[in-house]
């Protein structure tokens, strides 16, 4: 099988009302990563020094040396850019979630003392702040189950949320395999919260942010001053908020750093933002644990539908082998195709049924129609049409027709067969009796390949619709 991971799908055109309480028109979550102490550092057992944001854009790893100056960034946000936002968000009665590096946590006694002290939710950012994309499964495993044991020892309790942040392509699935965590923030996919199917079990996903975060002050194509940050962050508030006015609210995650934001230069930006938002009615400023509670009460996962990305071939073909009228070999083709998450609806099948139709040669085609059935004709009269079939002429009410009726839908079967070599296809739901009559008899007088076309067009609507109801 040919499977695509990957979900395009998300919630589609109509996402969902997130329902915030009060009727918030909109969440926004602050989060602290706490990583002091924990990066890349010979004193931590690690080959080489800290590259990864810090003042020192560009910055080179030091193999076997300590760096100095990155450690001294690094212990800047500790000594006194922590204390900077801890000030700045207890003053203004929001609290936050911090993602909190274990082993820095561990050499942060009391710092962590201040989170607890004020409410702040303190979730998992992994053992230490380092890159797992080169780690193997089993190695990031044990990592993550220290970082758990270890949290809980320093912290008091498990860490419910989880956001490693440099992560490997396993690091969501080891996650969620731990049944360790109301919600992983491993992914930037989403305005929303979403449950994920983790091997039969659904996980809360809260997606996290790289855009509304402070990180881009330490990137080559980032923010340069405060100003920059603040009108995005507003610019981003602006425009989820006047959506969240249709019905359709949203969440906001704004990433901060205690070594970057931390800074007096940048934090007036971050508190100008605050005092903004305070302007407004309907704001919701929850941790993302409470994130994780709401959504789980108010949009628990739902039953899951029909998943053709996941089926067995004989599945797959007994499902959907008669959409197309007697031709199942276009969804054993189907099949075969790279089908993935954003295939389980109606629209995402439709597509892989007629991309086969579609590429198949004019014969083949061509028996397609030729697999339709006459309407209300002598197979109608018998009883022998498709269960699909029988309800669509049903539908548009071909099964009740007068003598007279029959008479004339009889004639003209006849004359389009003899003229254009297969049946007339029309989308019966579409219309009512009066309005096929009509398309019968305007389409006869076409050119057959003309019509052939029409017909085309026609048997894909007919599956459409069909695959509109079986899902």
């Amino acid at each position: 099988m040919n499977r695509y991971p990957r979900d395009f799908r998300g919630y589609g055109a109509t996402p969902p009302d997130a329902a915030w309480p009060g009727g918030a028109r909109i969440a926004v979550q602050f989060v602290v990563n706490y990583e002091e102490g924990g990066e890349n550092c010979l004193l931590h057992g690690d080959a080489a020094s800290e590259a990864f944001l810090s003042e020192i854009v560009g910055a080179a790893p030091w193999p076997a040396q300590r760096h100095w100056n990155m450690e001294s960034i690094y212990d800047y946000g500790a000594r006194a850019g922590f204390w900077r936002l801890h000030r700045l968000f207890t003053g203004a009665q929001i609290p936050v979630t911090v993602y909190g590096v274990a082993s820095a946590l561990a050499r942060a006694p009391e710092q962590v003392e201040a989170m607890k002290d004020a409410g702040w939710e303190i979730a998992s950012h992994g053992l230490k702040w380092i890159d797992y994309k080169d780690h193997d499964a089993k190695a990031e495993s044990a990592d993550m189950s220290e970082a758990i044991r270890l949290h809980t020892e320093v912290v008091g309790q498990a860490p419910r949320g989880w956001y490693c942040g440099r992560t490997s392509v396993n690091t969501v699935a080891l996650a969620a395999n731990t049944q360790a965590f109301d919600y992983i923030s491993d992914t930037y996919d989403d305005d929303l919260p979403y449950w994920m199917d983790a091997d039969g079990r659904d996980q809360l996903i809260i997606p996290y942010t790289l855009d509304c975060n402070d990180m881009r002050f330490a990137t080559p194509q980032g923010f340069n001053s405060g100003d920059q940050f603040y009108a995005y962050l507003r610019d981003t508030f602006d425009a989820l908020y006047a959506e969240g006015t249709e019905g359709a609210a949203k969440m906001m995650s704004v990433g901060l750093h205690c070594r970057l934001v931390g800074r007096p230069g940048r934090v007036l930006a971050l508190r100008r933002f605050i005092e903004y938002i305070q302007g407004f009615e309907g704001v919701w400023t929850p941790r993302r644990i409470d994130i994780a509670e709401h959504w789980r009460m108010a949009h628990p996962p739902a039953p899951r539908g029909l998943q053709p990305s996941r089926m067995a071939k004989a599945a797959f073909i007994e499902t959907f082998g008669g959409i197309f009228e007697h031709s199942p070999w276009i969804a054993e083709r189907a099949f075969d195709l790279e089908l993935g998450p954003a295939h389980d609806s109606a629209a995402g099948i439709h597509s892989a049924l007629c991309r086969m139709f579609r590429s198949a040669t004019r014969a083949e085609r061509l028996g397609v129609l030729n697999a339709h059935p006459d309407l209300a004709g002598k197979l109608a009269a018998a009883k022998s049409l498709t269960a699909e079939s029988t309800a669509e002429q049903a539908s548009a009410g071909l099964d009740a027709l007068t003598d007279k009726e029959r008479t004339t839908f009889t004639e003209l079967n006849a004359a389009y067969v003899a003229k254009h070599g297969f049946p007339f296809i029309i989308a019966v739901k579409d219309h009512d009796k009066p309005a096929i009559l009509r398309a019968f008899e305007a389409r006869i007088a076409h050119e057959t390949e003309a019509e052939f076309l029409t017909a085309c067009t026609q048997v894909e609507r007919i599956a459409r619709l069909r695959l509109e109801d079986l899902f």
